[in-house]
């Protein structure tokens, strides 16, 4: 932020002439001041007093009036145990104000060399996506997003699980009890179709489970042996099957608004994963078990043995992760590669990480596990294999339902027509999803209440996106009486101009701060209690019935900004926000 840095150096200068202290290079110790206390900046002065030979009180007294009488940033201070309090002259802030209004890219951060590669969504092709899904696809989306803003040049991939035993047994109950049924003749959602015969297999496995090996897992093993030998009979029934997850992928991925710049398959991939274990093996750096398979060794990680290949040669999971991540950095080079992927793997990428520097790839050290809790519903988790997940779709359409019906109830609609309302209801409902799962922190669990998301008064987007509506009704109500927004003359702020400028003023520094700690949480907390400010301010002031032209100009332009940020942090969690409600 522009102000702090020149706080900070006038702060510097205070010393150096007061006290001859440099603290050129020290980390600047100014933060907002907390809500309870007068003034916009706070400086903790704790570590100065033993350098300065300086009693606490007489320290902040001399650096606050040398600030106030040297500079023209600092309109009044106050001392409070400690610390010393900055109120900001409205020249200063109404300059912000002016700054933030004429730059069309505000937030946007300066171009960085630097490529990051996001790997997210990575959904199987056994079953339809579901709520964890959901998680999943707004984190990379928002971080890509993020990472975008703050100057990084960002590339977004898919990795489709489209291969494996869990694949083929949702193929081996379609070929035993399918009967011909496609998602045409059923009326299915092609994932779901086929998730449905996930489910079959499992409660036949549950069946069989008595015996040490159930017939109907040892058909799956024979299938995905076929599979690798190019059956044509299994490759042609894998394609159909496969072929009918894929349109249902893409027609959810079209309705949540998700994207990607390369979608990879690990049925291309995994025989790139064989290759590398056979470099290991040549290089001694895996061995073969006496059964046949082939591991690794990472006691010295503390991680234990890690079977790479199965005794009968088909791949795992870990082996297709490491020719993909060979074949990523032929692709893109890149200098960070972000995997978004459940804590429950959080094992998986530690292997992943070490197999990969024990092997000497330059890129191992750029490799990045951004791990996030589960999803669970109010009455328990959800378990794919047994049918009780909440499916990505319905959920959708149940939101949509849920936003109709509160939407209507509490008479948040401006005169739209049914098209113009569908819409809307798509975007508070989705929104509403996004918004949900991307506040709290990715390493934190989420009990999701569809309740408790859909909120005009809660910490919720649709309470954000209301409030952007109120802005353009405002702004459309002010052209029509002739009314515009500007900064005319000198201006006295009131404390909440005074905090609403100074949240839009933190913007980019929200920015910064989301894009290296990878957390898209912070952006949705910061426009959060800007919307909040910005109501609170609504409540308390008349805009467009204020007796004086210039100042009920300067609050529609304070709105317009506040509308702007708005707007543009949203778009940094890729949540629409609708002009009319």
């Amino acid at each position: 932020m522009q102000l702090e840095a020149k706080l900070f150096s006038a702060l510097k200068q205070a010393f150096l002439t007061l006290y001859h202290l440099n603290i050129e290079g020290e980390i600047s110790p100014i933060q907002v001041t907390r809500k309870e206390f007068q003034g916009n900046f706070s400086i903790p002065l704790f570590p100065y007093f033993k350098r300065c030979k300086e009693e606490p009180m007489h320290l902040a007294e001399k650096i606050g009036e040398w600030m106030q009488k040297h500079t023209d940033l600092v309109a009044s201070y106050n001392v409070i145990s400690g610390f010393l309090n900055l109120v900001i002259r409205d020249s200063i802030w109404l300059a912000i104000l002016k700054a933030i209004k004429g730059d069309l890219t505000y937030g946007c951060l300066a171009r960085k060399n630097s490529k990051v590669v996001i790997e997210f969504s990575c959904p199987n092709t056994n079953k339809p996506q579901h709520l964890g899904h959901l998680r999943n696809n707004f984190l990379g989306s928002a971080l890509a997003a993020i990472l975008e803003a703050a100057g990084y040049s960002v590339v977004k991939v898919n990795l489709i699980n489209d291969r494996g035993i869990h694949i083929c047994k949702s193929m081996v109950a379609y070929a035993q009890f399918g009967e011909g049924e496609t998602p045409e003749s059923s009326g299915i959602k092609g994932d779901h179709l086929v998730g449905k015969y996930y489910v079959k297999f499992e409660q036949l496995y549950k069946e069989q489970c008595a015996t040490p090996l159930p017939p109907i897992v040892q058909t799956a093993q024979k299938m995905l042996l076929a599979w690798e030998k190019g059956d044509p009979a299994v490759i042609a029934l894998w394609k159909k099957m496969n072929g009918w997850v894929y349109e249902g992928f893409k027609e959810t991925y079209e309705r949540l608004g998700i994207t990607f710049d390369r979608v990879y398959y690990e049925s291309d991939t995994y025989l790139l994963g064989k290759a590398v274990v056979e470099e290991g093996l040549a290089r001694k750096i895996f061995y073969r078990k006496e059964e046949g398979a082939i591991a690794v060794d990472l006691a010295t990680y503390g991680l234990g043995e890690k079977v790479l290949l199965r005794n009968d040669g088909t791949a795992i999971y870990i082996t297709q992760d490491l020719g993909t991540a060979d074949l990523r950095y032929t692709d893109y080079h890149f200098d960070k590669m972000i995997y978004v992927v459940g804590d429950e793997q959080a094992y998986h990428f530690k292997v992943l990480f070490a197999i990969m520097e024990t092997l000497g790839r330059p890129y191992a050290a750029a490799m990045y596990h951004l791990s996030y809790g589960m999803v669970n519903l109010p009455d328990g988790k959800m378990k794919s294999r047994e049918g009780t997940v909440v499916d990505a779709d319905q959920l959708v359409a149940e939101m949509v339902q849920t936003v109709k019906s509160y939407t209507e109830d509490a008479q948040k609609i401006e005169g739209l027509n049914a098209q113009a309302l569908q819409q809307l209801y798509d975007v508070l409902a989705i929104g509403a999803l996004k918004f949900f799962l991307l506040r709290v922190a990715p390493a934190k669990k989420i009990i999701f209440n569809p309740s408790e998301s859909i909120d005009f008064q809660g910490d919720t987007a649709t309470f954000i996106q209301y409030t952007y509506a109120r802005i353009c009704s405002l702004m459309r109500k002010a052209q029509a009486m002739g009314q515009a927004a500007a900064i005319d003359g000198n201006l006295s702020l009131n404390p909440l101009e005074q905090s609403i400028i100074l949240q839009l003023a933190l913007f980019p520094s929200q920015v910064e701060a989301a894009a290296q700690s990878y957390m898209p949480s912070i952006i949705a907390n910061y426009v959060l209690e800007l919307a909040k400010i910005y109501n609170k301010f609504y409540a308390s002031y008349p805009i467009l019935r204020v007796t004086d032209a210039s100042l009920s100009s300067f609050r529609l332009f304070l709105s317009s900004c506040v509308a702007q940020v708005l707007q543009k942090s949203m778009e940094l969690l890729t949540i629409t926000l609708p002009e009319k409600m």
